[in-house]
């Protein structure tokens, strides 16, 4: 860290600062942050998950509690309410924190809750909405699925001429099909395959792709009350569904896998995406 201005040591310009702690906003502040709350909570029993480091999980007994780390944000799940106020209080002696209450808001997901019929619902209306209204389309009827059977998209229908190229130059096409990318990841498997074909022409999407993009948004204004709903159950299942074309990629003639895997009623993971070999039947 080079002196800062106002304190510099005349005689000793070219020496530079020896940090003893990171200080908020510089490159490895974040990192200082993680390492820190990681060891403090380790500590306390925690263990991190080999495939998502920001998720921790206590056991004691036959109690378990989770805890999910988004910056410094932390949400907390536990299945004894006594164990969740252990972890409040040792996180309150390690940190400066302060208690929101019971989560019905998260990183732009609302959680709902119906206790007597034992539903949780998670949904992005809020989220939808804004993005809508970013891109006009508040006003919208709405389609009836973000894709058609017959929606062929491919490089044909990307720019070539200048006047197409000048037509499609104030279009913000990253930006929707980005905005559509945070609504799928977390609650939306339904657009799945939509950003997956979308995703393809960002590079040199032409009138085609983006009237396909405002599709996808109407059918988004149609769905916005849609929410992934997880019911309550003595026998946790895990239940998977995976399916293919064969050589529905126009350009490449490769083809489009997907897969959904349900927990209590809802689905807990999904993805579609474009294989990187080329098959037209099962066999090989």
């Amino acid at each position: 860290m080079q002196q800062p201005e106002g304190f510099v040591e005349e005689d000793s310009k070219h020496l530079v600062c020896k940090l003893k702690k990171s200080i908020y906003g510089l490159k490895q502040a974040s990192r200082q942050w993680y390492l820190k709350f990681h060891k403090i909570i380790t500590s306390f029993g925690f263990v991190e998950n080999r495939l998502d480091e920001c998720i921790y999980l206590k056991n004691s007994g036959s109690r378990f509690i989770f805890l999910v780390l988004y910056v410094d944000d932390i949400l907390l799940a536990s299945s004894d309410e006594s164990l969740l106020y252990e972890t409040k209080n040792f996180l309150s002696m390690n940190f400066e924190m302060k208690d929101l209450g019971e989560a019905s808001y998260v990183l732009g997901i609302e959680i709902h809750r119906d206790r007597a019929r034992g539903l949780l619902g998670l949904s992005q209306k809020a989220y939808i909405e804004k993005v809508l209204k970013r891109f006009n389309m508040q006003q919208s009827n709405g389609a009836e699925v973000p894709i058609s059977k017959g929606d062929k998209l491919s490089q044909e229908d990307c720019p070539k001429t200048d006047f197409e190229k000048a037509e499609m130059r104030d279009k913000p096409y990253a930006s929707v099909v980005g905005s559509i990318m945070y609504a799928q990841v977390c609650t939306r498997p339904d657009l799945a395959f939509s950003i997956s074909v979308l995703g393809r022409y960002q590079a040199n999407p032409g009138l085609a792709h983006w009237k396909a993009a405002k599709k996808v948004l109407g059918y988004m204004q149609r769905t916005k009350d849609h929410m992934l709903v997880f019911r309550r159950t003595d026998k946790l299942e895990l239940v998977g569904y995976c399916d293919a074309d064969f050589a529905g990629c126009a350009d490449t003639a490769r083809s489009t896998s997907s897969f959904v895997f349900m927990m209590g009623g809802g689905a807990v993971a999904w993805k579609s995406v474009k294989r990187s070999t080329i098959a037209t039947s099962t066999m090989y």
